[in-house]
């Protein structure tokens, strides 16, 4: 029951911080999602958040969240792939995810929209991954190749783009994030208006809600250090 408890507390917790930072700027507390980022942490630990509340999951790994999804049932909660999406693993991807926040790429794009066809997938929400920082560690499309990406998904027939995905460096400062957040907030006005900002993890989510963010992808701060 502790475990129960704790992972209450570590809840109650992120959303009285959402709902400060959501406060300190003026916005509505509902126009932001909360993404539990459940990578790494087993079935049962999920099945006690859905348990208290919690509805959608983010997964790094197209195979780890296969065994979740497949455990915990498909429509157990709202499933986000974040991490890198590699090609081969693409048609698994489109079977099992309600949201891909990872397209990183033309080609990966094209290859989503052309298995959506093929498995009979009326549609797919996807997300662009946005590296701002040049870090060669992560993935992301470089803002001089955004406009032929963003302007190729709008003309899909089953891929629809919800917004952009940002992964900034990590500063201990979490203020250092902000320049971050704002420039894709600018990139979405300019070529989305309107459309959604997955951006902020545990450690800058209230910078990242501050600036705008509308998804906030959650790990450590509910399900504590792996």
């Amino acid at each position: 029951m502790a475990m129960a408890d704790e992972l209450k507390d570590r809840i109650d917790q992120t959303r009285e911080r959402i709902e400060g930072a959501a406060e300190r700027v003026g916005r509505d507390v509902s126009e932001i999602k909360l993404v539990a980022v459940s990578k790494t942490h087993p079935t049962e630990t999920l099945r006690l958040a859905i348990d208290l509340g919690l509805n959608v999951f983010g997964e790094n790994k197209v195979q780890e969240g296969e065994s979740k999804i497949t455990e915990l049932g498909r429509d157990a909660a709202e499933w986000h792939l974040i991490g890198h999406l590699q090609s081969n693993k693409a048609r698994r991807a489109v079977q099992l995810f309600d949201v891909i926040q990872s397209v990183d790429s033309l080609e990966l794009a094209q290859r989503l929209e052309r298995i959506c066809g093929e498995e009979g997938r009326d549609q797919l929400d996807v997300f662009v991954q946005v590296d701002l920082a040049g870090e060669a560690t992560k993935s992301g499309v470089a803002e001089s190749e955004l406009v032929e990406l963003v302007n190729y998904l709008k003309a899909c027939k089953h891929l629809h783009l919800l917004g952009f995905m940002l992964l900034p460096p990590f500063f201990d400062d979490s203020d250092q994030t902000r320049p971050y957040f704002k420039r894709l907030r600018e990139i979405r006005d300019e070529l989305l208006p309107g459309g959604e900002l997955s951006m902020g993890m545990s450690h800058d989510f209230e910078v990242a809600i501050e600036e705008g963010a509308t998804l906030v992808r959650v790990g450590t701060a509910i399900f504590g250090d792996r």
